[in-house]
């Protein structure tokens, strides 16, 4: 079948995504979740065990979803010539197989072995070019940095699991007051630490941010896969899962907000300074990344419901794009803006397509980062009313850190379409329907979600509600967490 062979890889999450949405009604249902438990080493206490609640069911529909659209776009994006696309098929398969599995584990120890298997296949996929030294050394590096995250993120999910007396998820949620203020209170601080540790490593907050541009010499449908809707989003995953039991622990929000506010600011510095417009959108992910640790770490209803709306729209917005650059490259030739010139003319449905996954990055109203952002920019208001200091100096960071997003949104798109006065106008090839269906799907989704965020907020409102506990003074009640939407009025958010 050849590179054709991509589209019957394809049906495999394709069917996944549809069993996923027949799952809805059962999802939030007034169970809340759908689960399975089976039997795997009876004398370790070690069972398959699985759960689909909103979190995770929200999760699936990105790993599932943009997973299968990037293996459509695989049948066109690689030709004819390539060699071991078999064996490139069968890890981006499994990647996504494994990615599913880490987000519905309800174990503490599957959700690891999962979390590993996706350094695995990251490593050997970011390595696709065997005969290139930049894509070996930049496999290795992400394999290493992911890896002693890893590790550290192990020793914490033991300390954690022998604390409580499981290792089943939703039960060490459940007890998590408990575990906090009882004796096994430092242990428990302790161990959060040390989970974040792996969670940050594998979603490239800083001082581990360096590896994620790094990787950026794997194919493009592997950066618009692994770096924009599966792999670095396990670790925001991790974050969101945790936070509505330990986001009160000890040193939580001084990581979760003070790594993810660095992790933005220098994400969003270093987009600006780069001449490849892959490179542009990788220091683009590091900077949305520290963006969605803070707000879903920040243990709030409203930024709860934020951070999972902003968690979707990052999700086609950026697929969207990293697939726009790999048609950019495969047909141009380069991913240079000192070399690009013209190519809107010469392509204006790329350009449009771009043009949606741009304004939706920045934050342009109708379009889904706008809802998302607005809802983000709600929630830390909020917490900076309160008046203290740091939570002031965390809104304007993050103002800040959104003026940049607007600045390298825009950066890409002048770099990759626009005329440049002394350049000669660069020979691009008509790029075919089929080569360009998956990133106009994401954009179609970007503005039917700004559009139309009812259903969005529909989905987020259980997981919003868990937080009606652990709500502190400097946020709101769960059931004032808010609600997304187009147009809100001209009233301030604290109004």
């Amino acid at each position: 079948m050849g590179r054709n062979a991509f589209y019957a890889l394809a049906a495999v999450p394709s069917a996944s995504f549809a069993w996923l949405l027949f799952q809805h009604g059962a999802v939030y249902s007034d169970v809340g979740a759908v689960s399975e438990v089976f039997p795997w080493i009876p004398g370790l206490d070690l069972e398959f065990a699985f759960r689909l609640d909103p979190l995770a069911w929200m999760m699936s529909l990105l790993v599932l979803g943009v997973g299968a659209l990037v293996l459509v776009y695989c049948a066109r994006y690689f030709s004819l010539k390539d060699k071991d696309l078999g064996g490139f098929g069968a890890q981006f398969l499994a990647f996504a197989g494994v990615m599913f599995g880490l987000v519905i584990a309800d174990d503490l120890l599957l959700m690891f072995i999962f979390w590993e298997l996706t350094t695995i296949l990251s490593y050997l996929l970011i390595g696709f070019a065997r005969t290139r030294l930049a894509a070996r050394r930049s496999a290795l590096q992400a394999l290493m940095v992911t890896t002693a995250g890893g590790l550290a993120m192990l020793v914490g999910l033991i300390m954690l699991g022998h604390s409580a007396g499981t290792y089943r998820i939703s039960a060490i949620l459940a007890q998590a007051p408990t575990l906090i203020s009882g004796p096994t209170g430092a242990i428990v601080a302790a161990a959060v630490v040390l989970i974040l540790a792996g969670a940050i490593s594998k979603s490239a907050l800083v001082p581990f941010h360096f590896w994620l541009p790094g990787a950026m010499a794997a194919p493009t449908p592997v950066s618009a896969y692994l770096h924009a809707a599966a792999m670095v989003k396990a670790g925001i995953y991790l974050v969101a899962r945790l936070a509505p039991g330990f986001s009160g622990t000890a040193y939580w929000q001084s990581i979760v907000l003070g790594l993810g506010l660095a992790t933005m600011l220098v994400g969003g510095y270093r987009a600006l300074r780069q001449t490849d417009i892959k490179l542009i959108l990788a220091y683009g992910t590091v900077s949305q990344l520290g963006f969605l640790t803070m707000v879903v770490g920040l243990g709030t209803p409203d930024a709860a419901l934020a951070g999972l709306a902003m968690l979707l729209a990052h999700g086609l917005f950026k697929a969207t794009l990293f697939l726009v650059v790999g048609i950019i490259d495969h047909q141009a030739g380069t991913r240079d803006v000192r070399q690009l010139s013209g190519v809107f003319r010469q392509s204006r449905a790329l350009g449009i397509v771009a043009g949606i996954g741009a304004a939706s990055m920045a934050g342009v109203p109708l379009l889904a980062g706008f809802v998302a952002k607005e809802s983000v920019l709600e929630a830390f208001v909020h917490h900076a009313s309160g008046g203290e200091a740091w939570s002031m100096v965390v809104l304007a960071g993050i103002v800040l850190g959104s003026i940049l997003t607007f600045a390298y949104s825009a950066r890409f798109m002048w770099g990759a379409f626009a005329v440049k006065p002394g350049i000669e106008r660069t020979t691009f090839k008509s790029v075919k329907p089929s080569f360009l269906a998956a990133p106009a799907v994401l954009s179609v989704l970007s503005i039917v979600y700004g559009l139309w965020p009812a259903s969005v907020d529909a989905w987020v409102q259980p997981y919003a509600a868990l937080f009606a506990s652990t709500a502190s003074d400097a946020g709101t009640p769960a059931e004032q967490a808010g609600h997304l939407a187009l147009w809100h009025g001209f009233t301030p958010p604290w109004d």
